[in-house]
């Protein structure tokens, strides 16, 4: 395993988040190879002792779950206005957070992990992580909205990041499909967007991020991500 910052190593841990961490650390409770632990320091958990409490601690295994979020729920651990949030349908592990936020009236795929190096690479505006999603929308014909997406659309004076765009008639012929992958995760960015053009967006799900797709996932259901999936994660050498 590669060295890793103690405050990381605690939280993986479940001893406490990361900010707490470096409470704990300064306040001498933590241990290094027999050393009070400084803020900063790197360590190998599986070479180097650490210590909380006079007990040894070791990381617990990297986990990654992708979930179907269901409308209404709220990707957050705990809301003010007490509605469900989307780590009551997922297993309580220490450190687990989500990859990137769904708006609660959003549904689709959410991924969660304790990944926090792969947390922030995926969700950073530089790696331009592509994520997908189909928005039913009404307000404009086929061929209107296909022409709005063709040009530049700017919101707070930076072009939205599409990769790419799809666009058909919907079954029940009032309303539009129109599927969207971008470059950036910029907070509500699918419906701004879609508002922007002059369309009113009736439904929207996530159907990929990267390279994590939703498939048969139905609403509220999860399952762990394969190594394969694990893998394709990773940063390209």
């Amino acid at each position: 395993m590669p060295a890793m910052r103690l405050q990381r190593v605690l939280a993986r841990a479940g001893i406490a988040s990361r900010r707490d961490a470096e409470t704990i650390i300064r306040s001498g409770k933590v241990r290094v190879n027999g050393e009070v632990a400084m803020i900063g320091m790197s360590v190998d958990p599986e070479k180097d002792r650490v210590e909380y409490g006079g007990r040894r601690i070791k990381p617990l295994a990297t986990t990654w779950i992708a979930l179907h979020k269901p409308v209404g729920f709220v990707v957050t651990s705990k809301d003010t206005k007490n509605r469900p949030t989307v780590f009551d349908l997922v297993p309580s592990i220490p450190g687990l957070a989500y990859v990137g936020r769904l708006d609660v009236n959003t549904s689709g795929l959410l991924l969660l992990t304790n990944d926090g190096d792969a947390l922030n690479r995926l969700t950073h505006p530089r790696h331009g992580t592509e994520r997908s999603y189909r928005a039913r929308v009404s307000g404009a014909t086929v061929r209107e909205i296909r022409s709005s997406l063709a040009k530049s659309i700017v919101i707070e004076g930076r072009a939205v990041g599409i990769a790419s765009s799809h666009v058909r008639k919907s079954r029940t012929g009032s309303t539009c499909d129109v599927t969207l992958v971008l470059t950036e995760g910029r907070n509500r960015i699918v419906r701004r967007t879609c508002e922007a053009i002059g369309l009113r967006v009736e439904s929207l799900v996530r159907i990929s991020h990267g390279p994590i797709r939703l498939g048969a996932l139905k609403s509220g259901e999860w399952r762990y991500l394969s190594k394969n999936e694990i893998t394709g994660l990773e940063p390209k050498r």
